[in-house]
């Protein structure tokens, strides 16, 4: 799903203990490149103070001059590349938040959206605090800067036990990183290893890159702390019972890498079976090739291949060149953005019966304009076949969506969806067979986006900006 699209939410990346601590970090961001295209950063720990470098913009263009990495140096590091999800794009939104305070220097890069954030931060103001940013990772490192407790662990999980909503979020002192997960666990974070190096990332893919194994998924309402001792477990306090996990089932239909490793199951193997669910509940008899819309689609359309026992092909190009920003041509009613990124393959298409399958539908507008190109390449049909549900409501918990007004499966019945798409037919998969390919037990996902059932309460959830 490209353009009018949920928006990736943050990567963070932590190192413990390497001598080249902040190009490993590079590397980790470059691979989460995908989690936000905004800005990017690195703090870094020499042991005795930290020293960060943040911009706008992606991590090869923020981080261009190598003497940009000699001058953090350190052994210890975090990472963080942003998308933010309701708040503007600017450099003092960019993240890691790097504060001193009485027990010293602390930088937090966060992954998520808090539902409370704009209670805690008008209580703050009103008590005399001042806010540089509109990230809610902010809010975080206040709350850490006033907690009466004595150690930065007992001042963390203080922070911590006042805000709700998602996080995935790893702090570094001057001699450690911490790396901690909500309890509900919304957000994937894994740890990793390699050679006396301790490493922690949203994304297993990331540590391919770096050459490191993954040890384990950090556990929802856990917070670890690595230091030169190793690895030490504590537990997140929280508001109320938690009986049971609210993972983002986003995560699978599209935000995290097909070749990582979240939630307890390869993202590939997840989205091969959404094909196949998809191609049962949504066969199309006839049909001469299954495509993908690139990238994030083409495993789902694989899976959706493999079930119909039809051929799949490679029906658009994508331009993987395409920069964030293009001069546009003066030509009026071109669907410029949407040319620039992809062109049909016509000797694919021509004459032939097509299933182009994608992994979700937000606006609409985006996919209209997809369909719209490949028309022009001559196929006899073409059928839309989505990798999830209809999106019906927006989420608070970290991902750029559109209001419920805006979002076209709340506003429109799927055969007004197919005619305003110029489909010749148009299948979603169910929410029911969406939650059987997904690893058990079930219960254990969060699809409010589909369903409106919120996991966590959302009043004034969008008053801020995310902390992603």
């Amino acid at each position: 799903m490209i353009g009018g699209k949920l928006h990736e939410r943050c990567g963070v990346f932590g190192v413990f203990n390497n001598t080249d601590a902040a190009r490993l970090t590079y590397l980790g961001l470059y691979a989460l490149q995908h989690r936000g295209q905004e800005s990017t950063g690195i703090v870094a720990s020499d042991g005795e103070r930290l020293r960060m470098h943040k911009n706008m913009g992606l991590v090869n263009e923020v981080f261009r001059r190598e003497e940009i990495l000699d001058n953090l140096g350190g052994l210890h590091t975090i990472g963080h590349n942003r998308y933010s999800t309701t708040g503007s794009s600017t450099l003092e939104n960019a993240q890691p938040v790097f504060i001193n305070c009485r027990i010293g220097q602390i930088a937090g890069a966060h992954n998520g959206n808090l539902t409370n954030a704009r209670e805690l931060r008008d209580q703050m103001e009103k008590e005399g605090s001042i806010f540089t940013s509109t990230t809610d990772t902010e809010v975080i490192m206040h709350l850490i800067a006033r907690s009466r407790h004595e150690s930065i662990e007992a001042m963390i999980l203080d922070a911590l036990s006042r805000v709700k909503g998602a996080y995935s979020i790893v702090f570094l002192t001057k001699n450690a990183l911490y790396g901690a997960r909500d309890p509900l666990g919304v957000r994937p974070l894994v740890l990793g290893a390699r050679d006396g190096t301790h490493f922690v990332s949203s994304e297993t893919c990331a540590f391919d890159l770096v050459g490191a194994k993954m040890v384990r998924e950090i556990k929802p309402g856990e917070m670890v702390r690595i230091d030169t001792r190793g690895v030490k477990t504590y537990i997140v306090p929280t508001f109320e019972e938690v009986t049971r996990c609210a993972h983002c089932v986003f995560e699978f239909i599209y935000f995290s890498r097909p070749d990582s490793h979240v939630f307890g199951e390869n993202v590939d193997k997840v989205r091969r079976r959404l094909g196949h669910q998809l191609a049962r509940e949504h066969p199309a008899p006839g049909a001469d090739l299954v495509m993908g819309v690139p990238d994030s689609a083409t495993t789902a359309a694989l899976g959706y291949a493999e079930e119909s026992n039809v051929r799949f092909d490679i029906g658009l190009i994508r331009n993987h060149y395409v920069g964030r920003t293009f001069i546009q041509p003066a030509q009026r009613g071109r669907d410029f953005g949407v040319r620039v990124k992809f062109n049909p393959v016509k000797g694919v298409l021509k004459g032939k019966s097509v299933v182009v399958v994608d992994d979700s539908i937000v606006r609409g507008t985006t996919m209209k304009k997809i369909i719209a190109l490949l028309r022009t390449a001559g196929p006899r049909e073409i059928h839309l076949r989505i990798s999830s549900p209809p999106i019906i409501c927006p989420c608070f918990y970290g991902i750029d969506m559109p209001t419920k007004q805006e979002l076209i499966g709340s506003t429109k019945s799927v055969g007004q969806i197919r005619s305003f798409m110029g489909a010749d037919s148009l299948g979603y998969l169910s929410i029911e067979g969406l939650l059987s390919v997904v690893p058990p037990p079930r219960e254990n996902f969060c699809a409010a986006c589909f369903s409106g059932c919120y996991a966590i309460p959302v009043n004034g959830a969008n008053g801020s900006d995310a902390g992603s």
